[in-house]
């Protein structure tokens, strides 16, 4: 069984063998719907056939394409300014045109490319469906339907399924930034003990654990969530805020941090001072699911699987629902990725797939008053199970101060 360290960092270049065999599982799907090419538009699309690494993705002024062929290496259609940068990927047909360039920007070359493509079946794939989206101006999408000469054929799925099946050196990489979060929220009591007394606010505390989090080795954390509040919170996703935290508050932080342009995504919960007995058990409940959820982690069962092996444990034990929909979910190059652990997703789970565990529930609390608890772990699916990839929380809700 491959063990997957925490510890050591990997190279941060992928090999030329990564690409290659990323293109030939695309071009095999290609071969199976009668493709004549794909046309990816999207950050973690193009960077993952690509190799192209760059964070001037957080400029939406230029549109950028990339061509699979159903034979051959990729084709780069891009903005002049990212010549360099793609010249160096193992991509060697790089087109530009200097963009921004709003009477045209790049569609005429795109469609002059697409043109000399083998056109045997007339049908190009292009991520169209659920949980995709394309980065590219609405026009142009009007224009490939009118001018490329090709049918348009939604390949969500297949691209989604693809990248879901993640190879040794991407799991090294997630298995590299859990390690540096662990590390991090290990070292959240030294900051975070003397909350109450200090006065300090969730924002506060979160801007210390990210400054940690970069000290253990971490690219960047463009997601940090958190919330508290006394005997528990009510929300996970819009902190943290200027709530400063108090005797008997229950703190949640979930974190989205990166290292070479993979996720970890996992959260912990802390208590400041003591809390009621009905919190606790909330936690301890969402921590045996989470150990069932594993459990049911293996190849040939289904996301439905593992959805069915946490929630029960949560309903027998108070749980009053699921605010959040799911009980994790896929990741990689994205915070979250395809598949969902849903009742109805039934998603088969592979070999190599990276997936969250996360149970959530809404309870009772000591005060009779509706919160949620929420735990999240990372794992990775081997032959002969589950591995976890963050460094397991605590069985039991850790108090501060």
């Amino acid at each position: 069984m491959t063990q997957y360290t925490l510890t050591d960092a990997p190279q941060r270049q992928f090999s030329l063998v990564e690409f290659e065999q990323r293109m030939a599982r695309a071009q095999a799907v290609m071969r199976e719907l009668n493709l004549d090419g794909m046309l990816l538009t999207t950050e973690t699309n193009v960077r993952y056939f690509s190799g192209y690494f760059t964070q001037f993705w957080q400029s939406p002024t230029r549109p950028w394409f990339l061509i699979l062929p159903a034979i051959g290496k990729p084709i780069a259609v891009i903005p002049t300014i990212g010549i360099v940068g793609m010249s160096s990927t193992w991509v060697d047909d790089v087109r530009t045109w200097p963009s921004p360039f709003p009477e045209d920007d790049g569609v005429s070359l795109l469609s002059q490319t697409l043109a000399e493509l083998p056109k045997r079946f007339g049908r190009l794939g292009m991520t169209l469906g659920r949980e995709t989206h394309l980065r590219m101006p609405q026009q142009q999408v009007q224009s490939l339907y009118t001018s490329s000469g090709f049918e348009l054929v939604d390949v969500s799925r297949e691209v989604l399924h693809l990248r879901s099946i993640k190879s040794a050196a991407e799991i090294n990489r997630v298995a590299h930034v859990c390690g540096v979060a662990s590390r991090a929220f290990a070292q959240l009591p030294n900051f975070a003990s003397d909350a109450v007394s200090n006065g300090m606010t969730e924002r506060e505390v979160v801007a210390e654990f990210r400054m940690e989090l970069l000290r253990q080795g971490a690219d960047h954390s463009p997601f940090i969530v958190s919330s508290s509040g006394p005997d528990g919170y009510d929300d996970i996703i819009m902190g943290p805020t200027d709530r400063v935290i108090e005797e008997g508050n229950v703190l949640i932080i979930d974190t989205g941090t990166v290292w070479q342009g993979y996720f970890c995504d996992f959260d912990r919960n802390w208590c400041f001072g003591d809390c009621s007995q009905e919190t606790k058990a909330a936690y301890e409940t969402v921590y045996v699911a989470t150990d069932a959820g594993f459990a049911a982690a293996k190849p040939g069962n289904t996301t439905s699987d593992l959805y069915r092996a946490m929630w029960p444990i949560m309903q027998s034990n108070g749980a009053l629902g699921n605010d959040v929909g799911r009980l994790g979910h896929g990741l990689g190059s994205d915070l979250t990725e395809w598949p969902s652990n849903t009742e109805t997703d039934e998603t088969v789970l592979e070999v190599g797939m990276i997936m969250t565990l996360e149970p959530g529930m809404s309870y009772l609390n000591g005060d009779g008053k509706v919160k949620q608890m929420v735990h999240e772990e990372n794992i990775v699916i081997t032959e002969e199970g589950a591995q976890w990839l963050s460094t397991r929380a605590a069985a039991q809700l850790p108090l501060l101060g």
